[in-house]
């Protein structure tokens, strides 16, 4: 028989954890599948371990992966699917913002069209504010525009993938990962599902603004050099504003139409915005730098303090 396992990171969801275990389980015992959850504890400050802990010893089909700390979202997610040995499984939140309930649709699409992977498509946004829905919807399209592989636009991480993709997914070895960017790169046959995504039962959003500007900065840089590409055609502008404005000075003295002692303005403006794009090239070499050396280091991508229901 084939196996579905549903991936869920948790990090501080004590408030609806066990709401969201009951609704799930409900719809994962109508399947004609075997299937477990495999909790993912993000080194949660609040009651979700001991939560977690419950589920667990009641109900055997519930794994659960502790982390010595917070290690983020993604690592979440990677270790998920490291420690999966189903046929497929689904990625989604513990929030209930991914309905569980759309898990048997998923599941027929992915069978219907013999796909490897099935990307939920985002058609509206409950109860998120304009900025969040503003600043989501431009971030896929920048990153389609910049990255030489091309996104699903408006998805998450909420996905079913088999046992090809994950099998793929576990060779890459880079530790800061973009897993929706890497899924789509792995390749083979993604088709897309189109849900409402409903808003939080409680608890508060995981990606503030901070987390989220670090996100897409992990995005661009693992996925495209075009920053690179952008900061070479400043400097190259730069350089021909700077001959140009050469020129001019030169022929102003020769021909007397310029005096350039009392170019005081024009001097600045031409420092200032030389060493400003010095600056921001410097600043983009540093952030690419900045990966290399996390990537040099080599240390773990996370670290498990325990696991239930693993067998040896």
């Amino acid at each position: 028989m084939e196996k579905l396992s549903l991936i869920i990171p948790c990090y501080n969801e004590e408030l609806l954890l066990s709401i969201s275990y009951r609704q799930t389980r409900e719809v994962l015992d109508g399947l004609p599948f075997q299937t477990e959850i495999i909790y993912v504890n993000d080194g949660s400050q609040d009651g979700t371990r001991e939560i977690l802990n419950e589920i667990a010893a009641a109900d055997t089909g519930v794994k659960v992966i502790h982390f010595s700390r917070n290690f983020g979202h993604q690592p979440a997610v990677s270790a998920g699917i490291r420690y999966c040995d189903a046929d497929w499984a689904i990625i989604m939140d513990a929030d209930l913002q991914d309905p569980p309930e759309l898990i048997p649709e998923i599941m027929d699409l992915c069978k219907k069209e013999q796909a490897n992977s099935v990307y939920c498509v985002r058609q509206s946004r409950e109860k998120e504010s304009w900025f969040k829905q503003v600043t989501a919807k431009q971030f896929y399209r920048t990153m389609n525009r910049m990255s030489e592989v091309k996104f699903p636009l408006d998805t998450g991480d909420f996905r079913l993938i088999d046992r090809k993709i994950m099998d793929e997914f576990n060779r890459l070895k880079e530790t800061g990962k973009y897993i929706r960017g890497l899924i789509s790169w792995i390749g083979f046959k993604q088709v897309p599902f189109y849900y409402e995504r409903k808003a939080r039962i409680a608890g508060e959003t995981k990606y503030p603004l901070r987390k989220m500007l670090k996100f897409a900065s992990t995005a661009l840089l693992y996925f495209s050099k075009k920053p690179l590409q952008i900061v070479i055609g400043l400097g190259f502008a730069a350089v021909i504003i700077g001959i140009i404005l050469a020129i001019w000075v030169i022929l102003g003295k020769i021909y007397g139409f310029s005096n350039a002692e009392i170019g005081w303005t024009s001097t600045i403006t031409v420092t200032v915005f030389f060493g400003g794009v010095q600056l921001l090239t410097i600043g983009v070499l540093g952030q690419y730098i900045g990966v290399l050396f996390d990537e040099i280091k080599g240390r773990p991508e996370y670290i498990i303090d325990e696991k239930r229901n693993f067998s040896a």
